[in-house]
């Protein structure tokens, strides 16, 4: 019993489709080793017509090459049965042949007599020329073409794989429409690659078809005249016929099979398959079928010619491009108009699908930049701006929203924009075949060009040829091509707008990525301690000043610490910014290096120290102390940057927000620490002191 349970239990885990393919190959091996009586050979003669015939039909059917993705491994399947059935067919031949005609089964008396008429020198010359038909022209034809395409898929993969990655990175298909393109170039890679190793399959199995013929042939007139006592012309009519009647019916299958692999690996993917491309594309035009039934006339009008034939036809081509060219001179009929069509224009209500939202980073290109960003043209842009994405998530520790790319007619043709939830943030012109040629400060000479500025950071420029690459190079200029000016400028603007870029979304998600290695960290914090708004308040605080939030770990704990005393942002941003100190510091001062920073004078921090009393946005500092202050540090902010140091304003910690909020606009590359965020281990040299008195 518990055998029978076992037996069950297989037999009911066994799917149909999935024994198919095993036992067929069992079958097919089999037939070459085990005799076949003569019904069993007609039955899978006939088999083998018809999987030719359905696999001809599905092949002329199929759309693109990848909906008959199986084809190379049918191609192998159905040689081997048709050489397992050549096997079989010629040990009956030889074994029976001097029987009669019907020795082998009545598919093969067929085609040695009906299709040939029962002459084996007839037959003898059909299976010469299918054997050339398929082996010469088809069979190599079909080779080339899957080779060729095969060494141009491989050729093209790169560009494709980068091409997906392009419009993933742009917003345009998501990760699971990427994954299945990334698979279908792969897939259509390994397909032609299939197919060029599986049409030498069918060209081997055209040379055994040959050998074949031959050698059963010879063995058959060698076993009927000396085993069977045959006079030698009724043995040569016997097996002669009966090995031409092999031979064809293994042969026209294989022709069969050999025009599918042509069809597949020829047709250009459309949305039609081949019946109707070779129909509207060859019989679509009423000009070439006219012209054609002219020329016929004219030929079945020339005596000796048969004319009845040609004037026939010539008629019935006539009739067709007249009625297509009648069908075409009739107006479309338009469909009945929708209720909502058939109402005017102020009498449609209005949707929310009439809402758009905006993109939160958008790059509008003149048409003259199109080919940067064209997928199509395999654009260097697109490759640019998937490489900041990552380097911005790499260096500043937030993933930024994609940037959506379009066409836009109203900027100048070499144009283009760069905006920010839909409003402008950057613009600029750049020149394609073109370098861009910017003066640093410290040029040997001048170029020939177009002057103009950089668009990123203000720098004098000049768009030059790129025949003075090098020359610019010789002069100290640094030397850009037209996309790298865009990312640039993109770049910079994505960095300066960080803290904008970081919106609810995109804390919560940084949130939930920290969460799946620290999930009882960020379960503590959010929302039982602070609210998720608290926190994105924090992080835009410290994005707004240049500081990076990459240690996420720490400015959690941080966070989490001092959540239980207050709930104000700014006070937890002077927290965390202490908590990065260490980061911060090393950020502007690399390695172990002296920190030279600017001071205030003591009188003026007592100052500074009673406006922050007075009002914490700076309203309390009296104006001409106010203009005073701007002035003298934009000053050393600029002495600092000609030495060659970072500009770095070095105040208590109360001062700290107050100064950095009121010197930031009027010196932007003014970088303000508090003495709390500086370490220890370090050295501090004043190189200048605000408000100190000569």
């Amino acid at each position: 019993m518990n055998g029978v349970l076992v037996l069950q239990q297989f037999f009911g885990r066994i799917n149909l489709r999935q024994m198919a393919a095993p036992l067929l190959i069992v079958m097919i091996l089999s037939m070459m080793v085990l005799p076949l009586p003569p019904f069993l050979l007609d039955l899978f003669f006939t088999f083998n017509i018809a999987l030719a015939i359905m696999v001809l039909l599905v092949a002329m059917y199929t759309m693109k090459a990848l909906d008959f993705s199986v084809f190379p491994t049918v191609l192998l399947v159905t040689t081997l049965l048709r050489l397992s059935l050549n096997v079989a067919s010629t040990r009956v031949v030889l074994l029976q042949g001097h029987t009669g005609p019907d020795a082998a089964g009545k598919v093969i008396e067929a085609f040695g007599h009906f299709l040939v008429g029962g002459n084996y020198a007839v037959g003898l010359v059909v299976f010469i020329i299918l054997v050339v038909i398929n082996f010469v022209v088809i069979t190599k034809g079909a080779g080339r073409i899957a080779e060729v395409s095969a060494r141009f898929t491989l050729d093209a993969m790169p560009g494709k794989q980068m091409a997906i990655d392009a419009d993933l990175n742009a917003g345009l298909i998501g990760e699971d429409e990427a994954r299945k393109r990334r698979l279908t170039v792969a897939q259509e890679a390994d397909f032609f690659g299939s197919m060029d190793g599986a049409s030498k399959f069918v060209r081997g199995d055209a040379v055994a078809g040959i050998l074949i013929l031959f050698i059963n042939i010879i063995g058959g007139l060698v076993v009927g005249i000396l085993q069977h006592d045959m006079a030698f012309a009724q043995a040569a009519k016997n097996y002669t016929l009966l090995t031409i009647g092999d031979g064809l019916v293994a042969q026209i299958p294989a022709l069969i099979i050999s025009t599918a692999a042509g069809l597949v690996v020829s047709r250009v993917a459309t949305d039609e398959d081949i019946g109707q491309q070779f129909v509207g594309q060859i019989f679509g035009n009423p000009t070439v079928l006219l012209l054609t039934a002219v020329i016929l006339g004219v030929l079945g009008l020339i005596p000796g010619m048969p004319n009845l034939v040609f004037l026939l036809l010539s008629a019935g081509l006539g009739w067709l491009g007249w009625w297509i060219l009648q069908k075409q001179a009739k107006p479309a009929a338009k469909p009945a108009p929708s209720p909502a069509e058939l109402q005017p224009a102020e009498a449609l209500e209005a949707s929310w699908t009439d809402v758009a939202p905006v993109d939160v980073l958008g790059l509008e290109v003149g048409y003259r930049l199109i080919p940067l960003v064209d997928r199509a043209q395999d654009g260097e842009l697109l490759k640019r701006i998937r490489g900041l994405r990552k380097k911005f998530a790499q260096e500043v520790g937030f993933l930024a929203a994609p940037v959506h790319i379009r066409d836009n007619l109203e900027l100048k043709p070499n144009g283009y924009r760069i905006t920010m939830k839909g409003v402008e943030i950057g613009a600029g012109e750049t020149y394609p075949g073109m370098q861009l040629a910017i003066n640093p400060g410290r040029v040997a000479g001048p170029l020939a060009g177009t002057a103009t500025t950089d668009p990123a950071f203000g720098l004098p420029a000049i768009w030059i040829d790129s025949a003075l690459r090098e020359q610019a190079h010789a002069l100290g200029y640094t030397v850009v091509d037209a996309g790298t000016v865009v990312a640039t400028h993109l770049n910079h603007l994505i960095l300066s707008h960080a803290a904008e870029l970081l919106g609810r979304q995109e804390t919560q998600a940084l949130l939930d990525h920290i969460a799946k290695d620290a999930p009882k960290l960020i379960e503590d914090l959010v929302p039982k301690q602070l609210s998720l708004a608290v926190v994105q308040r924090v992080l835009q605080n410290l994005l707004e000043e240049s500081v990076n939030i990459r240690d996420m770990r720490s400015i959690i704990e941080t966070l989490a610490e001092n959540a239980p005393r207050t709930q104000d942002p700014l006070e937890l941003s002077t927290q965390v910014r202490i908590a990065l100190g260490r980061a911060i510091v090393q950020q502007l001062y690399p390695g172990k290096a002296e920190l030279q920073v600017i001071a205030i004078d003591p009188a003026l921090e007592r100052v500074l120290a009673q406006a922050v009393h007075g009002g914490g946005d700076g309203s309390g500092i009296e104006p001409g102390l106010a203009d005073t202050l701007l002035r003298e540090t934009a000053a050393a902010a600029t002495r600092q940057e000609e030495a060659g140091l970072p500009a770095v304003l070095l105040v208590p910690g109360n001062l700290r927000w107050l100064l950095s909020r009121f010197l930031r606009r009027a010196v932007p590359q003014l970088r303000v620490i508090s003495n709390a965020e500086v370490p220890d281990s370090r050295t501090i040299r004043v190189t200048a002191i605000i408000g100190a008195k000569t």
